[in-house]
């Protein structure tokens, strides 16, 4: 009897052990009365941000059904299946699907033992939504191969509304004038919402570039430009940059448009290297190179007349040609216009304009200004301001009566009558001595 009370407490002393080892539980940790739970996971959280597996994609506030996408590894030991993730996303974030619904995701492949798999969700962002960092904490489903039951894990995380960069380039000033060197700003612009560091631009296909490419795409190749490559720093949101370049345009390029392709690299909100490609383009004038010279004072009529001859030494005819005859200092002399049309390039072109005064005439020297303005091709006004002296002489009074030229002319009679007198006289005591 002894024994057999003895026997029937060991084996109940044994019973927990078996039934232990039979399911598997596990009591310690607290981790509830699933077979299936362990006090560590099978799915640990790696990542999550805004994009696809292989591209994060800048975001900013009222962007609507955007992927966010959360990365997990496999640490277990056995490769997982029938994996679904819930996403629980703070105010101002909801489901592509409206507001209310669910944010969940399903993967489309088991995910082996030790590799990554990722869960892709679609969100709408709040227009209000600032930008900023965010916590968030995802919800994932599992099941284990060869095993019943489903296995849930959770990761809480912090995520990132980084904005979006937008990047524009545009001349600054958008003309060229050929057959000289010209100085050209560029401006790099950031109209988005997020910074960018690290901006490197480089001018591309150009003359040094053409060894190693099949064909051109622009007219750049043409031109000289002094530099190609630029080290341009971060620029901020809503802000721009700007660089600086010399070109040289040659006469053949007049009237073309100059496109000049720029490579852009640049590192996003995200910290990921990026390049683009932009184009700034520029329009190519002629020359128009003019000189004033030959300016003099010659009178006609009796009046007198201020003349001179205005010379074209470049590639292209001056539009609407005026000159303009304005005093300096203390002349008085009235300004005056001249319309002398188109400014060629084959001869020099006269201009004559009469001296007025204002009020009473003052004669001697003038202190003058002689401006030439026209208009160029692209329809722009051109001013080019000549200074110089002019010596205004006093014209002669025809009521003022001239020298007497009989008080010259009786001098010389009377010298040569006294010649004549003198030399008769000589003559004729020589013939009364012989």
């Amino acid at each position: 009897m002894n024994s057999k009370i003895i026997l029937s407490l060991f084996v109940i002393a044994l019973l927990p052990i078996i039934f232990d080892n039979s399911y598997a539980q596990i009591t310690s940790g607290g981790f509830g009365q699933s077979p299936f739970e362990r006090d560590f996971g099978d799915v640990k959280f790696l990542d999550a941000y805004f994009g696809t597996l292989n591209n994060k994609i800048e975001i900013e506030s009222g962007d609507g059904n955007v992927p966010f996408t959360v990365v997990f590894a496999n640490v277990g030991t056995q490769d997982i299946t029938g994996i679904r993730g819930q996403l629980s996303l703070p105010l101002g974030f909801s489901a592509s699907d409206g507001p209310g619904a669910v944010i969940h995701a399903d993967s489309d492949s088991n995910s082996l033992a030790g590799e990554n798999f990722h869960l892709t969700f679609f969100v709408n962002i709040g227009k209000n939504t600032q930008i900023q960092q965010y916590p968030g904490t995802v919800k994932v489903d599992y099941s284990r191969l060869r095993e019943s039951g489903v296995r849930t894990a959770f990761s809480d995380f912090d995520f990132k509304v980084t904005g979006d960069s937008v990047i524009n380039v545009k001349a600054v000033e958008p003309f060229l004038t050929s057959l000289q060197t010209n100085n050209v700003v560029i401006e790099i612009a950031n109209d988005g919402t997020a910074p960018i560091s690290s901006v490197d631009i480089v001018a591309t296909n150009t003359s040094t570039e053409l060894a190693s490419t099949s064909s051109s795409t622009t007219n750049v190749e043409n031109v000289v430009i002094l530099e190609s490559n630029w080290d341009v720093g971060n620029i901020d949101a809503k802000s721009a940059r700007y660089l600086t370049a010399t070109i040289y345009v040659p006469e053949s390029l007049k009237g073309d448009t100059l496109r000049i392709p720029l490579s852009i690299s640049y590192y996003n909100a995200h910290g990921d290297q990026h390049e683009i490609s932009k184009i700034v383009d520029f329009y190519i004038k002629g020359l128009i190179d003019l000189t004033i010279f030959n300016v003099d004072i010659i009178e006609l009529s009796g009046t007198q007349m201020v003349i001179g001859e205005i010379i074209n030494e470049g590639n292209e005819d001056g539009l609407f040609g005026f000159v303009s005859l304005d005093p300096r200092g203390d002349s008085n002399i009235k300004s005056t216009t001249q319309f002398i049309d188109e400014i060629e390039t084959d001869a020099p072109v006269p201009f004559n304009m009469p001296i007025e005064f204002e009020g009473e005439p003052r004669y001697g020297e003038h202190d003058i200004t002689i401006t030439v303005r026209y208009k160029d091709s692209t329809r722009d006004e051109i001013f080019l301001p000549y200074d110089t002296k002019i010596l205004v002489e006093e014209p002669l009074n025809d009521n003022e009566e001239g020298p007497d030229t009989t008080m010259i002319i009786i001098p010389i009679i009377l010298v040569i009558v006294a010649g004549l007198y003198i030399m008769r006289r000589r003559k004729k005591a020589a013939i009364e001595a012989s």
